[in-house]
């Protein structure tokens, strides 16, 4: 999958997914820009294993909630490997916490879909005007958005829901200017994010429905990502493609 000379904007770019798919697309010949939200520390390892392997990144700090925020990555990304992207992996999202229906307030189920989904609309929106033909975009949804979630994730699985709508829309308003858009519905994936929000039983229960017996790795995921950005999926736009092991198919 060659990806040389081509600019890449990674949200969420720092740690976990994030960072092997920031990696990935380097070591593929992209030149990355990497945002971040809150740890310098975990940008600064991403960029030493951009280094590593000979790719080349900018680190932008940044809370793609924010419209300024969002304005200053394109900016920053622009300034610095010209005014034009090729491809954009919106990465940015999360859980944040297992809440009942009765758990939750409205300022927290609005929270979920501003940081999941609203972000995404948001990043898409700013770096679409820089995109030319051949664009790529993929945006990460999640098995969630599929099957409703885990105990307590339905603010988070309502949001991916509607990351997966967003993508099908953008795939038929973005097409005729031959921009890709695509997402990714990960399952149980080796991540912090699990570490944190699932207990060690449940992930192993999952693990051993998969028709693989395993979680997946951040590499894996990577792996798809720079396939979608590529020409070699030169065909596939509006896809929701499942990268789960086989525990559940759509």
């Amino acid at each position: 999958m060659n990806l040389k000379e081509k600019v890449a904007i990674v949200t969420g770019g720092s740690r976990d997914i994030g960072r092997a798919v920031s990696v990935k697309l380097a070591t593929e010949g992209a030149k990355v820009v990497v945002n971040y939200f809150s740890s310098r520390e975990d940008a600064d390892q991403t960029l030493r294993e951009i280094e590593a392997v000979g790719g080349e990144a900018i680190l932008v700090a940044g809370d793609m909630t924010k419209q300024e925020d969002v304005d200053r990555l394109v900016a920053e990304a622009t300034d610095a490997f010209g005014d034009h992207v090729d491809v954009l992996v919106n990465v940015v999202g999360g859980l944040v916490a297992r809440k009942s229906l009765q758990e939750m307030d409205a300022d927290f189920f609005d929270f979920l879909l501003r940081l999941n989904v609203t972000s995404t609309f948001m990043v898409t929106k700013a770096v679409a005007p820089h995109m030319g033909s051949g664009g790529s975009i993929i945006n990460f949804a999640s098995q969630a958005g599929r099957d409703g979630g885990g105990p307590g994730a339905s603010a988070y699985a309502c949001s991916k829901g509607a990351v997966m709508t967003f993508t099908r829309a953008m795939a038929k308003e973005l097409g005729p200017s031959n921009i890709r858009v695509n997402a990714l519905c990960p399952g149980m994936i080796s991540t912090v994010f699990h570490d944190k929000f699932t207990k060690d039983a449940v992930r192993a229960n999952v693990a051993n429905a998969t028709a693989l017996k395993r979680e997946g790795g951040a590499a894996e995921v990577a792996d798809a990502v720079a396939y979608l950005a590529s020409d070699e999926s030169s065909y596939l736009t509006g896809v929701n493609l499942d990268i789960n092991g086989g525990v559940f198919y759509s």
